[in-house]
């Protein structure tokens, strides 16, 4: 079966508690040979975590197996392919091309912020498909970083890991993964939480708790 509309799509997707984060026409200068349609595939807040631990496995990588699992049937009905943010070298360029699909932003804490969901959603994967398909058309909406006041984000981590300079990864793991660093730890970044976009969207704690573990060196986690 072809795909018959976006819309179509972002319904099987929603049952698999993933969300089709819209899409754009592939240029030449993507390098996406025999590849004429790209949708984005992703989560935002807290909704796709219980299909994801329903179906989770002892295995490494088990965010990206689950998804991989879950499209792979849904590629193959609609005549598309999987793409991975970790396949690779070389990698794609998944936040290029959502700022293509979608009107996200880049933050100060090096995210994507979105004008709904703040720093809580992700992309987890692209449909590649060889002929064109309709698309919405993306919205438009400004970064909420450029009018937000005092940039809560950047004072609220608690060894300075961000600043204007760029993300310090050694100064947060070694605080995270270290005897004071058991807020971020159990409950997600502190920094990410401070931002007061989409903050409905926040990430349950088994959620937040499971992304900090695939974050620190297993030797650091307690």
């Amino acid at each position: 079966m072809i795909v018959s509309s976006y819309a179509d799509l972002a319904a099987e997707l929603s049952a698999l508690g993933l969300i089709a984060r819209g899409g754009l026409a592939v240029r030449p200068e993507d390098g996406l040979d025999g590849v004429a349609t790209l949708v984005l595939v992703g989560n935002a807040g807290p909704a796709f975590w219980p299909a994801f631990a329903a179906g989770r496995r002892v295995e490494p990588d088990p965010l990206d197996a689950w998804v991989r699992r879950a499209l792979e049937p849904v590629a193959r009905r609609v005549g598309a392919r999987v793409a991975m943010p970790n396949d690779g070298p070389p990698y794609h360029p998944f936040q290029q091309w959502a700022m293509r699909a979608e009107p996200v932003h880049p933050a100060p804490l090096g995210l994507l912020i979105h004008p709904a969901y703040g720093l809580w959603h992700a992309y987890r994967a692209a449909l590649l498909f060889p002929t064109a398909i309709g698309l919405p058309e993306p919205p438009t909406a400004a970064g909420p970083c450029e009018t937000c006041v005092g940039r809560p984000c950047l004072s609220a981590c608690p060894v300075g890991a961000f600043d204007a300079s760029g993300y310090d990864v050694a100064a947060c793991r070694s605080h995270a993964g270290g005897p004071d660093g058991a807020a971020c730890r159990d409950g997600g970044c502190l920094a990410r939480h401070a931002c007061p976009v989409g903050r409905d969207y926040a990430y349950g704690p088994e959620q937040q708790a499971f992304h900090m573990a695939a974050f620190l060196p297993r030797s650091r986690q307690p």
